[in-house]
């Protein structure tokens, strides 16, 4: 859903660890009330307000930045005049202020300095204000609500400061405000710290902020940092690695990995990595099974992580407010007031119809990347009764289908992955009428059908893989007689509920390229028409063509690029044998990145690429967001031509590229089926030659250039 939130008036800084979530300004500051920032936890700002002041008046700005390992945020200021204290104002720029900050385990832990560079003692009034309005995500979001819960007075004691909040859910929620010193005066608003400090004496100030009753001090801060660090790290050396692509490309994996492993969240039934801050920090269904197919080929302990968290979630009834039916998969689900309320649908809301097919697809991928096959037994009774549900809702169509309509007006209008309001559209501009079927939407129950039939010839059940099989063939014959369109020269965007075609050139029929269902001739001609000017603006395939019907490069989807779906269109064409093509793509998305400080925004604005000019942010986009994010690994396996498949203990590697500017690139420790090997990718003159570069020989590397 396309957020509706006013622009934040700064560049903001973010960190996340588990269910929390901070979103600050380059000071370090929390402005709340309209802004998007403050710190979050389970879906509710339990911090609206953190501003530092030198009574009341703001430093300047010397640099702001969150440490390589996106842990700690920092940020350098000074003085601006400090006010007289019976004498003249100290002078600009004598106090050094550092803020320091990292979020662990549902707390944020804050060191402030302040030092003094002046040659003469100087007066030192250190203000802070705080508030919590422990407002709903969705409330910061824009909606309205009738009423809220009530706030008891705050509680001082000391060198804290209790703020609370009895919500209509029955929850009693608290943020405690705890300093390391004792303020000189404290309120439930203020904290007010006077010191005078010698020429180079420093104070340092300790602040933690959460729901419990804390201690900060020094060392509690130390070793807090040390198990946030060590924690982050252990996520990020999960998987196979990539080096040698040159300082900028291996700066650009590195950080994509790093925001996947800071998005990731350890859970019970293995890492899940939360789609997107601020926006979209909570599981989601469709986002998490796409980044964990954007790395399956590197790390597939992710996409393990996803199939088990999704599978415990699996829908057992109907509910046309949830949109939900026995077998289908999550598509989101929040912990705040309004969702616990049924304000919202979004506890547990089942409102995505690709989320199912791609939940199968990822299973039937998974298998072949580790040959896990205990794990497959496991999760069999959830692909089947997902499969289940994408069968009757194709025999209930009257084109044997996968169609959406939403249950009920809380719910969402659209649900395929461009799910604005206004995403699915005829060639006269006019908003299609549900049920809606969408044509990628056709290729991912096409290749779950396929997944299933492996599957189970896989488990020894030879009829239940020829019955899968079939229904494979009859729904690849279907798309094609419905949804080609000879004088688009392209596939329909959609069908709509009168059984007209949404005669759109859109993104989405890359998608099929992704899943291998157009004929190898139309294939060829859907990859041309992606290629045109009127899809690649220069950094990547808009998600619609810039000579369609509600064309606007500033839109959410109907103009706008989104790095995953360059990605999936890029695989897609690498599939069909078009992998210059893709490494084009790669290289496009690529510089977009530099642009970006090597961190792909969810999506940025459609305008046409200019001589020496950046390409145009949107300016409400998620940053970090997970599938950008996986996007990179996405788009160097098309390119590279890598398949693994373990049950055969094969690595497969067919007509290799490198990205522009990279002439070498080693894949390290590469599990294929418990066993490890290293391959080494190189330029030679025009060609790149691929081989295997070390690891276990009892691993079958097959290179075909």
């Amino acid at each position: 859903m396309a957020p509706t939130i006013p622009v934040s008036r700064q560049v903001s800084y973010s960190l996340k660890d588990g269910d929390s979530f901070l979103v600050c300004d380059a000071l370090g500051d929390i402005h709340g009330g309209g802004e998007a920032d403050g710190l979050f936890h389970d879906g509710t700002r339990v911090l609206s307000r953190l501003r530092l002041s030198l009574d009341g008046t703001t430093p300047a700005l010397l640099s702001a930045a969150i440490a390589q390992d996106k842990v700690v945020f920092s940020a350098h200021l000074t003085n601006r005049p400090l006010p007289p204290i019976g004498d003249s104002p100290s002078a600009q720029g004598v106090i050094h202020i550092e803020r320091s900050r990292f979020l662990w385990e549902g707390r944020l832990h804050e060191r402030i300095v302040c030092t003094n560079y002046a040659r003469a003692p100087v007066f030192l009034p250190l203000v802070l204000e705080f508030g919590a309005d422990f407002r709903d995500m969705f409330e910061v979001r824009g909606m309205e609500r009738p009423r809220r819960g009530s706030y008891p007075q705050a509680e001082t004691a000391g060198d804290r400061v209790v703020l609370r909040y009895d919500g209509l859910d029955g929850v009693a929620r608290r943020t405690v405000v705890a300093f390391s010193t004792v303020p000189t005066r404290l309120d439930g608003a203020t904290a007010r710290f006077e010191r005078w400090l010698a020429p180079r004496e420093a104070f340092a100030l300790y602040l933690e902020i959460g729901a419990d009753v804390a201690c900060p001090g020094g060392e509690r801060h130390r070793r807090a940092m040390v198990q946030a660090r060590r924690a982050l790290r252990a996520r990020r050396r999960s998987g196979a690695r990539l080096r040698g692509g040159g300082l900028l490309f291996d700066a650009w994996v590195e950080r994509s990995r790093t925001d996947i492993a800071l998005l990731a969240s350890d859970l019970p039934s293995g890492r899940y990595p939360y789609a997107g801050i601020p926006w979209f920090s909570t599981p989601f269904g469709r986002d998490a099974i796409i980044t964990a197919l954007q790395t399956l080929w590197l790390d597939p302990g992710l996409a393990r992580g996803v199939l088990a968290y999704l599978a415990e979630r699996q829908a057992e009834e109907t509910s046309s407010f949830r949109d939900s039916a026995p077998g289908k998969i999550l598509h989101e689900t929040r912990k705040g007031e309004m969702a616990a309320l049924g304000e919202v649908p979004f506890g547990l809301y089942y409102g995505g119809v690709d989320t199912t097919p791609l939940f199968v697809v990822l299973a039937g991928r998974h298998f072949r990347r580790t040959g896990d096959r205990a794990f497959l037994d496991a999760l069999w009774p959830a692909l089947e009764r997902a499969t289940g549900w994408i069968e009757r809702s194709c025999d209930a169509d009257p084109d044997g289908l996968l169609a959406y309509a939403r249950g009920q007006e809380s719910g969402l209008a659209n649900q395929g992955w461009k799910d604005s309001d206004d995403s699915v559209f005829h060639e006269d501009g006019t908003l299609a009428e549900g049920p809606i079927a969408l044509v990628e939407v056709q290729g991912y129950a096409f290749e779950a059908f396929h997944a299933m039939a492996e599957l189970a010839r896989a488990r020894g059940d030879a009829g239940a893989a020829a019955r899968w099989h079939a229904r494979a063939l009859r729904l690849r014959q279907t798309v094609e007689a419905r949804f080609w369109d000879e004088a688009l020269d392209f596939y329909a965007l959609a069908r709509d509920g009168a059984g007209r075609m949404c005669r759109v050139l859109a993104s989405n029929p890359g998608h099929l390229l992704f899943v291998g269902l157009p004929a190898p001739e139309r294939a060829a001609r859907v990859i041309a028409q992606l290629g045109q000017p009127r899809f690649d603006n220069g950094w990547g395939i808009r998600t619609v063509a810039a000579d369609q019907p509600r064309y606007n490069p500033m839109s959410y989807h109907n103009g706008s690029v989104w790095p995953h779906d360059v990605a999936l269109c890029a695989a897609g064409m690498a599939r069909y044998g078009a992998r210059r093509q893709a490494t084009r793509l790669l290289g496009e998305v690529f510089e977009a990145a530099t642009h970006f400080g090597m961190r792909l925004p969810e999506l940025f604005c459609g305008f046409p690429r200019g001589a020496g000019e950046p390409p145009i942010a949107y300016p409400v986009a998620c940053l970090p967001q997970a599938w950008s994010a996986g996007s990179v690994f996405m788009l160097l396996q098309a390119c590279l031509g890598l398949e693994i498949d373990a049950c055969r203990g094969e690595v497969e590697i067919v007509q290799p590229q490198l990205p522009p500017g990279v002439d070498r690139l080693f894949v390290e420790r590469l599990d294929v089926g418990g066993a490890r090997v290293d391959l080494m990718f190189e330029r030679v003159g025009d060609r790149v030659l691929a081989a295997r570069a070390g690891g276990a020989e009892d691993v079958r590397v097959t290179v075909r250039h």
